[in-house]
């Protein structure tokens, strides 16, 4: 078993490139380095510096190293793939230049990340689904060939891969030499989905994670009053990993039965926060993984 834990931006509330509200990059970096991580995704492009040299040097000073970057887009857009190119094309060459070797994939949300409002229909017809797959095998080799990267798909709340038969699905429709899954737990869990299990059926697809926890009174209470997944996270729907519903014991026996060999980074997402707030977390954070075996 070889687990190489991480975080992210957004377990500092960090969603968007630029937010006056979110923990500046510099401190960010320095209190991920004070919190024990070494290892970090780059969260929205252009939140750090997107200078290779710069951030080079501003990870060195710091100990840390980059396991992957994203790409956030509408997959199924008829007309999107010119600046879904260019994205990729510039994170792509970022995330490679420091070390990286993944690219994490995520279809846009259904509805606005700031406000919850619908902005698309929640399920694709099947001529929108085919192209968000062929789109997303664009990318992987876009990515694989121009810069090395292993493309890892990420089914996420409020966008058109999130609940099982979805991703079930996507399984299915996508070539597992070239994409495999990025299996975030909290957002399987936020959607009644049980991640250790899915993980243990889906083990030769899974090869990167991303470690979260739901609070089980605000999923019911999500599901219940069909809550968008802004008003969620404004609640506090993903809480630190010991206080949800994840079974992280499990998680980590399941992870030495499989012998994992790849990324677990820690994305706790949660709207910007009083500046003095995720640091204590991710601590504690880090301090549980450690108990459970896992970090």
């Amino acid at each position: 078993m070889n687990i190489k834990v991480g975080s992210a931006p957004d377990s500092w509330g960090v969603w968007f490139a630029d937010d006056p509200r979110q923990t500046p990059w510099r401190r960010f970096l320095d209190e991920l380095a004070e919190a024990g991580y070494e290892t970090l995704e780059i969260g929205p492009y252009g939140y750090l510096p997107t200078d290779p040299a710069t951030l080079t040097r501003e990870l060195e000073a710091r100990g840390l190293k980059v396991s992957a970057g994203m790409v956030m887009s509408t997959l199924e857009d008829e007309d999107g793939w010119p600046g879904l190119e260019k994205e990729t094309l510039a994170v792509g060459e970022l995330i490679s230049s420091v070390g990286a070797r993944h690219l994490v994939v995520i279809d846009g949300p259904y509805s606005d990340l700031m406000t919850g409002e619908m902005t698309a229909p929640d399920r694709l017809d099947d001529n929108a689904w085919r192209r968000m797959i062929d789109t997303t095998h664009r990318i992987a080799e876009l990515a694989g060939s121009r810069f090395g990267l292993k493309t890892v798909f990420h089914p996420h709340a409020d966008t058109h891969i999130e609940y099982e038969d979805q991703i079930e699905r996507f399984l299915e429709d996508t070539d597992p030499d070239s994409i495999s899954l990025c299996l975030d737990l909290g957002h399987h869990a936020y959607r009644s989905g049980d991640p250790v299990e899915f993980m243990r059926k889906h083990r030769e697809r899974v090869s990167y994670l991303h470690l979260k926890s739901v609070d089980a009174a605000l999923e019911r209470q999500v599901n219940r009053e069909g809550l968008r997944f802004a008003q969620a996270m404004e609640m506090g729907v993903f809480c630190e990993p010991e206080k949800g519903v994840v079974d992280f014991k499990a998680l980590s026996s399941l992870l030495k039965e499989i012998e994992f060999d790849g990324y677990a980074i820690v994305e706790q997402d949660m709207p910007p926060q009083p500046l003095d707030r995720p640091l204590p977390v991710a601590r504690r954070t880090l301090a549980y993984l450690r108990e459970v075996g896992i970090a």
